[in-house]
C-alpha cells in the first residue's frame, strides 16, 4: 500500500508541475482563472471544480467552473452570493474537506439545475492576508466508503501547492492587466491629442473653403463648384483620420465581457438598426490571447460594415467557432458581391488590406470569396495561445 501511495503522490506532483507550467503561459486574468480551475480538477481527479473571485458587495466578481456544461451553467442562473461554504472559504484560511457538503450545517442549498455534489474540498487562494479567491472541488472519482470523503490529505497538500502558485499567477496577471490599462490610457491620450490636431486642421480648412465657395457662388459658379468638391474631399479625409484613430483603441467591452459577448451585443444592435437580418452564432469558443480577440473583432466589424453599407445585403451571418486551439470567424452576406481582383486594380480595397494586416499581425490567415451578384464570405483563422 505504501508503494501505491508513493506512486500516486508522484503522479500527483507531476500533474501539479504540468499545471504550474500551464498557469505560467497566460497573462490574461480570465485565462489564468480558467487554467487554475481545469488544472485543479485534473490534479485531484474530481467531477467538478470552481473558482470564485469575490467582489466588494457580497457577491462574486468572477466565478469560473469546470465540469459543468454551458447549458447547465445557463440553467443554474445568476452567480452565487458569498454565503455558506463559499463564504467560509473566503473568510477562513483553513482548508475544508467534507464527506458530504449537503450535511454541513453551513450548507444552504443550491438551484434546481445545480448538479448533485457530495464529497467536497475547498481552499482559499491568498496573497499574504488578502484572499484573492477560493477553489472548490467536488465528487472525487474514486470508491468512497459510506460516510467518508474521497479527497485525501495528499489531495489537500497538492491543492495547497496549486493554490500558492495560483496566487502568484493571478497576482502577476492582475499586474499585467493594470500595466496594460495604463499603457492603453497613455495611448488613448496620445491619440486624442493627435486626433484633435489633425481633425482641427481639416475643419479649419473646411471652414475657409466653405467661405470661399460662398463668396464665389454668384459671380463664378464654376470655381464655386470646384471649392465644393474640395470641401467634400476634406470632409472625407477628416472622416478617414477619425476612423483610423478610433479603430486603434481596444474597446473596453472586449476587456470586460470577452469576444463572444462583445460580438453578440454589437450584432444585436446592428440587427435592430438595419433592415438587413444580422445574426450571430458561437460554438465552443475558448478564451484567446487579447491581440487575437481584438483582431477578430476588428475584422468582424469591417466585414459587417462592408456588408451593410456597400453590399446592400438582406442577410448577414457571423459565426465564431473553435478551430483546434484557436478560432475561425466567418462573415457571410447575400449582397451585391464584387470582383476582388478588380477592386485591387482600381485601388479600392474595401478594408481588405487592413483585414489581412490584422490577421497576419496575430499569426492568422484571412480569405475572401466574392463575385458580382454572389455575395461575400470572409474567413479569418487564428491559432490560439
Amino acid at each position: 500500500m505504501t508503494k501505491g501511495r508513493g506512486a500516486g503522490a508522484g503522479a500527483g506532483l507531476a500533474n501539479v508541475s504540468g499545471a504550474l507550467l500551464a498557469m505560467s503561459r497566460h497573462l490574461e486574468v480570465r485565462d489564468v482563472l480558467k487554467t487554475i480551475v481545469v488544472s485543479a480538477r485534473e490534479v485531484l481527479d474530481a467531477e467538478y471544480a470552481a473558482l470564485g473571485v469575490p467582489d466588494d458587495h457580497g457577491g462574486f466578481a468572477q466565478f469560473v467552473v469546470d465540469g459543468v456544461s454551458e447549458e447547465q451553467w445557463k440553467a443554474i442562473g445568476p452567480l452565487p452570493r458569498q454565503h455558506g461554504i463559499l463564504a467560509a472559504m473566503l473568510h477562513d484560511a483553513t482548508p475544508q474537506r467534507l464527506a458530504d457538503v449537503r450535511l454541513d450545517p453551513r450548507f444552504e442549498g443550491w438551484p434546481d439545475a445545480h448538479p448533485e455534489m457530495s464529497d467536497f474540498i475547498g481552499l482559499p487562494i491568498a496573497d499574504g492576508d488578502e484572499v484573492l479567491g477560493a477553489l472548490f472541488l467536488a465528487n472525487k472519482r474514486c470508491p468512497k466508503p459510506s460516510g467518508s470523503c474521497g479527497f485525501t490529505s495528499e489531495d489537500e497538500e497538492l491543492l495547497a501547492i496549486l493554490a500558492q502558485h495560483a496566487a502568484i499567477a493571478l497576482t502577476n496577471a492582475r499586474l499585467y492587466e493594470r500595466s496594460r490599462e495604463l499603457t492603453i490610457a497613455g495611448e488613448r491620450a496620445r491619440l486624442a491629442h493627435e486626433l484633435h490636431d489633425a481633425v482641427s486642421q481639416k475643419l479649419f480648412s473646411l471652414r475657409l473653403t466653405a467661405q470661399a465657395a460662398t463668396a464665389l457662388v454668384d459671380r463664378d459658379p464654376a470655381r464655386a463648384k470646384g471649392e465644393l468638391q474640395q470641401i467634400a474631399a476634406l470632409a472625407a479625409e477628416a472622416a478617414d483620420e477619425l476612423r483610423s484613430a478610433v479603430v486603434e483603441l481596444r474597446p473596453a467591452a472586449l476587456d470586460e465581457d470577452g469576444l463572444v459577448a462583445t460580438l453578440r451585443t454589437q450584432i444585436r444592435v446592428l440587427d435592430r438598426a438595419h433592415t438587413a437580418r444580422v445574426t450571430f452564432a458561437a460554438r465552443g469558443v475558448r478564451a484567446l490571447p487579447a491581440a487575437q480577440e481584438e483582431a477578430l473583432l476588428r475584422v468582424a466589424q469591417e466585414g459587417l460594415h462592408n456588408a451593410l453599407r456597400h453590399a446592400n445585403a438582406d442577410r448577414v451571418e457571423v459565426t465564431l467557432a473553435r478551430h483546434g486551439q484557436g478560432a475561425l470567424l466567418r462573415v457571410t452576406d447575400d449582397g451585391a458581391g464584387f470582383d476582388p481582383s478588380a477592386v485591387r486594380r482600381a485601388g479600392r480595397h474595401l478594408g481588405l488590406v487592413s483585414m489581412r494586416d490584422r490577421a497576419s499581425g496575430v499569426g492568422g490567415r484571412l480569405t475572401v470569396e466574392s463575385a458580382p451578384g454572389k455575395g461575400t464570405v470572409i474567413e479569418m483563422e487564428v491559432p490560439g495561445g
